[in-house]
């Protein structure tokens, strides 16, 4: 088939997708606006403690990225991970109760929002430091081609990561040993409180990383889930035949603050309604409608089962004990030692 031009049409990888998986993409990242509302909510009741990063208005990162890899391919990010976490799978009770710090969260209540985990999805965190989990990130990848595997690891950061020191060691290790990880940075523009374009870096061309350690680049628009399975799905299927690394710059944007305890003034509040008229959810709210996907009745149903599981989430959250003292003393070492030495492993929560 040919267009009125005579060229060739583009395919995309998502024109392949089943309506199904369109609905479920679209549901997913409403699960993730959700389930961000209701932490935002109980945070400022109190109820949840400690550090809290929103991943509000970058919903179509997450599902687009995890969408594009298989289940049992590693991901790994850094402290904005409750969209990943869902995403990949992870049940939104049990992340809700790591928020709470209770013995029913994912963490056994010992994380928090920061380190959220999930092992049978493969979610590897959820990491507190800056850039910490990038040389985690390259153990995982060196697993992969050590046991001779087809799989892709999903490595996460954001902007404010790009000149961290882990960050470089770990891609050019990733290069020099051709390890088969994607190096995705969730470019939402802001490190912490500095604009991207304020020179934190010195110099605006991400392409540049990449070219660094002689590695593929690659960017999309991170505000469109299709555009970013797109372009995240060729180069996971791609790694898994050469196992080489590959850079992706994830233009996205948050709505909210770095963190719960942010009060923006480094940027207008005109900007963030602008960004907020490319919402995510929007978008493909009115691609599934163009494509006769999914009618507005279908739509609003997957809204409210969205905001239903948000709420289920937090009355389970509320309702789960808190974690005891002795947890202090599990998941510390991988065999027994001194005062941990008699401690049994216990069971993975249920599912």
């Amino acid at each position: 088939m040919t267009t009125a031009t005579g060229e060739q049409p583009v395919v995309r990888p998502s024109d392949d997708l089943e309506p199904r998986r369109l609905i479920e993409m679209l549901g997913m990242m409403m699960l993730i606006r959700r389930f961000e509302e209701r932490c935002a909510q109980s945070y400022q009741q109190g109820r949840i403690g400690g550090f809290c990063h929103l991943y509000t208005g970058q919903e179509a990162s997450a599902v687009g990225t995890v969408s594009a890899l298989r289940g049992d391919d590693p991901i790994i990010t850094g402290y904005r991970d409750h969209g990943h976490a869902l995403a990949r799978g992870m049940d939104p009770r049990h992340a809700m109760a790591e928020m709470f710090g209770k013995v029913t969260g994912c963490s056994r209540g010992k994380g928090g929002s920061m380190h959220l985990f999930d092992k049978p999805h493969h979610m590897y965190g959820g990491h507190a430091i800056v850039a910490g989990q990038c040389p985690l990130g390259a153990g995982l990848a060196f697993a992969i081609r050590y046991l001779k595997r087809d799989n892709a690891c999903l490595c996460v950061f954001g902007d404010g990561a790009l000149n961290q020191g882990a960050l470089h060691e770990s891609m050019n290790l990733s290069a020099i040993w051709q390890l088969p990880i994607i190096w995705a940075c969730e470019n939402n523009r802001y490190s912490m409180g500095t604009s991207i374009d304020r020179g934190t870096s010195a110099s605006d061309d991400l392409s540049l990383k990449a070219a660094a350690y002689g590695m593929q680049y690659a960017e999309c628009n991170g505000m469109d889930v299709l555009e970013t399975y797109d372009c995240v799905k060729p180069l996971a299927d791609g790694i898994r035949r050469n196992h080489a690394p590959v850079f992706v710059n994830v233009k996205t944007y948050r709505y909210k603050g770095h963190s719960m305890s942010d009060p923006q003034k480094y940027r207008d509040r005109e900007e963030i309604v602008e960004m907020q008229e490319l919402d995510p959810i929007a978008a493909l709210c009115e691609a599934l409608i163009d494509r006769d996907v999914a009618t507005q009745r279908e739509i609003d149903d997957l809204n409210a089962q969205a905001k239903q599981s948000a709420l289920e989430a937090v009355r389970f959250a509320v309702a789960s004990p808190d974690t005891p003292l002795e947890e202090l003393y599990t998941d510390v070492y991988a065999e027994g030692y001194g005062p941990y030495e008699n401690r049994e492993p216990r069971e993975e929560a249920d599912e």
